[in-house]
């Protein structure tokens, strides 16, 4: 597959402290391991750039906290990477500073993700955040004084301690700051975790509100003119974006199942029908790549009723129509008719070109109705 991928993924795991409900791979502080973990990278990429097209769809930088990382190595990060038509940073509030949002536009970033999680501040300590609702205001405005035009939130919902009227003011506190882009997360905190052990009581009392905190989100972010695109996200309508399509174009991919390069600890690639996932060890990494060699991966064959079966489960998240084309055999065509019975799924066509797309009911009810779906 030479020069067939379009999208990049880069990790990088450095953060200023670690979350309590965060079960990403993650590095705190290290700061004197920044410029080797980006020589690293580089050498990774080295090793891998025959796989990717000369130019991408799709440049997405995650962590961790990407913008915690020195900004001299950041600024080296980018300006190596291959040019790409969406190029996103992640970054927490706290970090983005007029210099900081200065350096990501001159490296041709394109869009930055705001980990704002909630505006109100005895939430976010349970979450153990260390930006402030006013970290958040002020990030996005040193933003647009960068002249970024394309800025996405993060909320969580089902934080314990959580009232429903904390999470509208959540969600008038987000749309207040006209982001282009909001996602809208459950929390899911990992079991046996120190926040789990901590809240367990009422993060079950929570799981109970969830799908009436699912869809008050939905009507409220819709109600003020977003599309629903995805289960979990939400884009500015193109007639109040300058016609813009405002949707993540790198989790598009994810959702399309189109083959993605992932570079950096614990970072995943599927391509070819193989997925492999590389060494989370920091030191591991490192000393891989210093010699030469690909760091070690976890790696796995996809067969191709599993790579059908994801191709379903991901491409019934988005409100767009799934084309079953290549696929069909994957559906469970009594399955189908059952939920259309229901108001669960609209079908167009024959089973072997048909289209399908969950009702507004179905998207509701999510992972139930598509897992019934799958053959």
């Amino acid at each position: 597959m030479t020069g067939a991928v379009r999208h990049l993924y880069v990790h990088l795991p450095f953060c200023a402290s670690r979350c309590g409900y965060c079960d990403f791979v993650t590095v705190v502080g290290r700061r004197g391991q920044h410029r080797a973990y980006v020589d690293a990278l580089l050498a990774e990429l080295e090793l891998e750039r025959d796989i990717l097209a000369p130019r991408l769809e799709s440049v997405f930088l995650g962590g961790g906290t990407p913008t915690f990382t020195e900004p001299s190595e950041l600024e080296r990060l980018l300006h190596a990477l291959p040019p790409g038509d969406e190029v996103t940073v992640e970054a927490n509030p706290e970090t983005v500073t007029p210099e900081l949002a200065a350096l990501l536009r001159d490296c041709g970033v394109t869009r930055v993700s705001l980990g704002a999680q909630s505006f109100r501040p005895q939430l976010l300590d349970v979450l153990d955040r260390l930006a402030g609702p006013e970290d958040v205001r002020r990030a996005v405005y040193h933003l647009r004084d960068a002249k970024f035009d394309n800025i996405s939130l993060d909320l969580i919902y089902g934080i314990p301690g959580q009232s429903p009227a904390d999470l509208d003011a959540d969600l008038s506190d987000a749309l207040a700051l006209e982001p282009e882009h909001l996602s809208c997360y459950e929390l899911e905190a990992k079991q046996g975790t120190r926040f789990t052990h901590a809240h367990g009581a009422e993060l079950a009392r929570q799981a109970e509100a969830m799908e009436s905190y699912f869809e008050h989100v939905v009507t409220r972010v819709t109600g003020a003119g977003y599309r629903w695109y995805e289960t979990a996200n939400f884009c500015r309508q193109p007639q109040l974006a300058g016609r813009r399509d405002l949707r993540s174009r790198h989790n598009l991919a994810y959702w399309r199942g189109r083959d993605y390069l992932g570079l950096g600890i614990g970072a995943v690639s599927t391509i070819e029908g193989s997925r492999w996932r590389t060494t989370p060890r920091l030191g591991a990494y490192l000393s891989a790549l210093a010699a030469g060699e690909r760091p070690p991966r976890e790696v796995e064959e996809l067969p191709r009723r599993v790579r059908e079966s994801e191709r379903v489960l991901l491409g019934l998240r988005l409100d767009e129509p799934l084309a079953v084309t290549g696929v069909a055999e994957a559906v469970d065509w009594a399955a189908v008719e059952r939920l259309q019975r229901l108001g669960l799924v609209d079908r167009r066509g024959r089973s072997d070109e048909a289209e399908l797309t969950l009702t507004p009911r179905g998207r509701f009810l999510g992972g139930g109705v598509t897992a019934e779906l799958l053959a």
